[in-house]
């Protein structure tokens, strides 16, 4: 198509009447569409559900969200329910506190023997003996 500033009387017959190409023979309305066209807002449709859309998106990643912490939530579960002795044992520094703090003494032996309520005269016991 020849440029505006090239055409010059003769030439602005020839140009198609709606002013697009490809559009030769076929009426031209003011907003662009054809007057056979069934649907003006054909393409604008989409916009009509744009909130029932925008709510199912919405479900849909509240849903995953949650399948996922609860996801997590399992795994978190089955770890506590596992034994890892890099967690669950104690560290040997731990066990050596521990065994500095007992303390083996015979001193009070007698106190502890006086307030005992046991039996000393009685048989030792053995499982499965009757008496």
């Amino acid at each position: 198509m020849p440029e505006p500033t090239e055409m010059n009387g003769p030439d602005l017959g020839k140009m198609p009447v709606g002013g697009a190409p490809g559009t030769e023979g076929k009426d031209s309305v003011a907003n662009g569409h054809t007057e056979n066209e069934s649907n003006p807002f054909a393409e604008y449709m989409w916009m009509e559900n744009e909130e029932e859309y925008n709510r199912q998106v919405e479900e849909e990643l509240l849903e995953q969200e949650f399948l996922e912490r609860c996801f997590q939530e399992m795994l978190d579960e089955e770890d506590q329910d596992w034994f890892i002795p890099e967690r669950d044992l104690p560290s040997v520094g731990q066990i050596q506190q521990q065994l500095n703090g007992l303390s083996v003494s015979n001193g009070n032996a007698e106190e502890i023997l006086g307030k005992s309520i046991l039996n000393p005269e009685a048989k030792e016991f053995v499982p499965g003996v009757k008496y």
